[in-house]
């Protein structure tokens, strides 16, 4: 028997009898309605759809997680908002990933999991409602099934633990109740969820379901997986974007011991940024990774500029401030925001302040490098296993460059060694499966593949945080309070190429809504855009992160130049508590949770010791995609930098599903913050990157990081939001603030110790 509750025209849960016993409910959209059964995982009596629990009949449950897991903790998080709801023995818990859900309806691809992505702290708000309406169903049925076995009314019956007991004190397990369970009727409406205070995983910390098998090194990532006697791939790119090929010695790569195949890769033209090869190529398939890696170096390959060569940072941030002085309007910026009059309020102040900031090009530099597997078999099917943050981008790409049907594709998706953006490009998945498709060797032609990076790869061709320019403009009055403001950002644009309108492409660098928006009477932003042949994706939050160094720095600079504590001056800007219009992911925006994320963080740092600390304090807040964030830092002055002594970081998120998820998700996006400010900076000489490893490239240096980042976490019922990237804005200028407290150098240029060293 199976049934079905409806929540919504595109929502239901459905569950069935699985296989020995086993009861299964399936989240899904309505799209996936009409797939076949298909046998595997739960079952050939049950139509897989969306995230999903089995109870099975021996006691463990299983929980299916979608949303693919780079380390943010995600397949945790969204198990337990599930075993919360069905009152599940946690312990008895098996969190399995789920790959790509499709079907073929129509001739047309058929998604069986909805969106099926991470990035931009996406996972939890979009699944909370559908997980624990399908726990409560789960332990709605299990209730139904022991009133029917004990001849109780489900009333006199309540969980506990994966244990059913009856008000006369018979108790039985989930595992004894879950085959009966399977063939109760629907209910005519979804079941009732638990009340909040009877939460007994939701809110209290737990380790990463994989924790164990990461730290003793059995954890298996992405590039552990293979598939039989796959060959190794790995590619001599050109470095120049839009260059060529000048020379290479194919035969002497050949000759190198366990290399099989030289096959040159051409990019293809007129495919969106992101979704196909990047560069021309050439591929050396070999035994094994040494011997593909000595293959490409005997290729001894030389490459050939493009017909524009890219422009190096200078030139781009010269461009950027004649942008910014054209006074004869030639050079037209896109208006994100027009609040008032921003002009009229400059001619009415008492004081006008101006302040330019600049930040480098960045890479993602994941822990694990990009790879892929792939099995190719004839015509008939192809099987792709990678860590990405899009399997339907995913299968977008493969499906366009093999014209093989949905029900033909089989995309996997193993944990992945971090995110941070970059794997929401599907370049080196089109890599792997142009490999593929050209291997011609009869050594090679019928095995799968497994395309690698290294980390020089990594750093040459990633799809970077544009650089960017700010020009900001306050206006202030006779009562210190600021009228009028004008943003200008000049930067590449990482929507270019990507199916968006040229009058839309800011948005991917400014959010219209973002503090001081809605702050000041008088307010404009405008960026304008800067030509460059780089590539360029999300990372952590682009819209929100890269303005925040700028926007926060010159709140200082503000409160500074009038003589005003920098904490008691934002919490005047924000006022009382009301709700402002948000039209971003989040809203409405909270100015009263704001500020206490703020009071929070400085009665955390001791903020009483601003005027009279030996060392510099700074601190700054953010607002991104629902969540109230602020840092705190405090800077003691050497004689060649700075030694960051604490940081601090406070997040109020809603409901924290597992607050030590949270809290290590906001340690890590802070010292990934810190690391970069300090430190990091893509550069382009000659028309190419520069960087090729850590030695140039230098993440997380230990100095002068802190020894460790304090949190906070508000206690909150509100809807929770995401957090993997909510940690990274607020951190940078917290800490440029905190150094022009330690140093009285204001530092408006990353990265900053190279900055502070030539200002000093």
């Amino acid at each position: 028997m199976s049934g079905e509750v409806r929540l919504s025209r595109r929502r239901f849960l459905k569950y069935a009898a699985g296989t020995a016993g086993a009861l299964v409910i399936g989240i899904g959209s309505a799209e996936a309605l009409d797939r076949p059964p298909p046998v595997g995982l739960l079952g050939d009596a049950w139509a897989q759809v969306g995230s999903y629990l089995r109870v099975a009949a021996d006691g463990r449950i299983y929980i299916g997680v979608r949303d693919p897991d780079n380390g943010e903790g995600t397949a945790t998080s969204l198990a337990r908002i599930i075993a919360e709801e069905l009152d599940a023995d946690w312990s008895r818990v098996i969190v399995e990933p789920l790959g790509l859900g499709i079907q073929a309806g129509n001739g047309e691809p058929r998604f069986t999991y909805g969106r099926q992505r991470s990035g931009d702290a996406t996972s939890i708000p979009a699944a909370w409602a559908d997980l624990r309406q399908a726990g409560a169903l789960g332990r709605w049925l299990i209730l139904q099934a022991a009133a029917r076995r004990l001849g109780l009314p489900a009333d006199q019956l309540h969980t506990e633990n994966g244990v059913v007991i009856a008000s006369d004190g018979r108790r039985l397990s989930y595992a004894d109740l879950a085959s009966a369970a399977a063939s109760i009727d629907a209910p005519s409406t979804a079941p009732p969820l638990k009340a909040t205070d009877a939460y007994r995983l939701i809110g209290q910390p737990a380790g990463d379901v994989d924790a164990r098998a990461a730290v003793t090194g059995q954890l298996r990532y992405a590039g552990d997986d293979s598939i039989g006697d796959a060959v190794v791939a790995v590619l001599a790119r050109c470095p120049y974007p839009g260059g060529s090929l000048d020379t290479a010695d194919r035969e002497a790569a050949g000759k190198i011991a366990g290399v099989y195949d030289v096959i040159d890769i051409t990019p293809e033209q007129g495919q969106l940024a992101g979704t196909a090869v990047q560069v021309p190529s050439i591929a050396v398939l070999a035994t094994d990774t040494w011997s593909a890696l000595a293959g490409r170096a005997a290729l001894k390959a030389t490459w050939k500029q493009g017909p524009s060569v890219e422009p190096s940072a200078y030139t781009l941030e010269q461009k950027a401030l004649e942008l910014f002085g054209d006074d004869a309007g030639a050079a037209e910026p896109s208006t994100v925001r027009n609040d008032g009059d921003v002009a009229a309020a400059r001619k009415k102040a008492a004081r006008a302040l101006e302040a330019t900031y600049f930040q480098p090009w960045i890479a993602h530099a994941t822990a694990e490098t990009p790879n892929c597997v792939v099995r190719l078999d004839a015509d008939t099917s192809i099987t792709v296993i990678a860590a990405t943050q899009s399997p339907r981008a995913a299968y977008a790409v493969v499906q366009r460059m093999t014209g093989f049907k949905p029900e033909q594709i089989d995309i996997q998706v193993p944990r992945g060694g971090g995110g941070f953006g970059r794997r929401l490009e599907q370049d080196y998945i089109a890599e792997a499966v142009a490999v593929a498709l050209a291997k011609k060797a009869d050594t090679v032609r019928n095995r799968p593949i497994k395309l690698l990076w290294t980390r020089d790869d990594d750093l040459a061709h990633d799809y970077y945080r544009p650089l960017a320019v700010h020009r900001l403009n306050a206006s202030i009055d006779r009562k210190k309070a600021i009228v009028g403001w004008h943003q200008r950002m000049a930067s590449p644009s990482m929507l270019v190429g990507r199916a968006t309108p040229d009058n839309r492409l800011w948005q991917s660098e400014l959010v219209p809504d973002a503090l001081p928006a809605g702050l000041v009477p008088n307010f404009r932003s405008d960026w304008y855009p800067l030509e460059s042949q780089l590539a360029r994706g999300e990372w952590r939050g682009s819209p929100h992160v890269t303005p925040a160094f700028a926007t926060e720095s010159f709140i200082d600079e503000i409160a500074h130049s009038l003589k005003l504590n920098p904490l008691d001056f934002r919490l005047a800007m924000l006022g009382e508590g009301r709700q402002l219009p948000y039209n971003g992911r989040g809203g409405p925006l909270d100015t009263a949770r704001l500020a206490n994320v703020l009071k929070l963080a400085a009665e955390k740092i001791d903020w009483s010791r601003w005027l009279r600390s030996e060392n510099g304090l700074g601190i700054a807040c953010s607002y991104v995609f629902g969540a109230y964030v602020a840092h705190a830092i405090e800077v003691a002055p050497t004689a060649d930098g700075i030694d960051i002594r604490r940081a601090v970081c406070v997040a109020d998120v809603g409901r924290a599903i597992n607050p030590l998820g949270l809290e290590a998700q906001l340690q890590g996006a802070t010292m990934d913050a810190l690391s970069t400010a300090l430190n990091l900076a893509i550069t382009v000489k000659d028309g190419k990157v520069q960087q090729t490893g850590f030695r140039d490239y230098p993440v997380s240096a230990t100095q002068p990081l802190p020894y460790e980042v304090e949190t906070v976490i508000v206690p909150s019922t509100a809807e929770p939001t995401g957090a993997s990237v909510i940690g990274v804005p607020s951190a940078a200028p917290a800490l440029a603030n905190a150094v022009f407290r330690a140093t009285a150098v204001r530092v408006r240029r990353l990265p900053l110790l190279r900055e502070l060293s030539r200002l000093r």
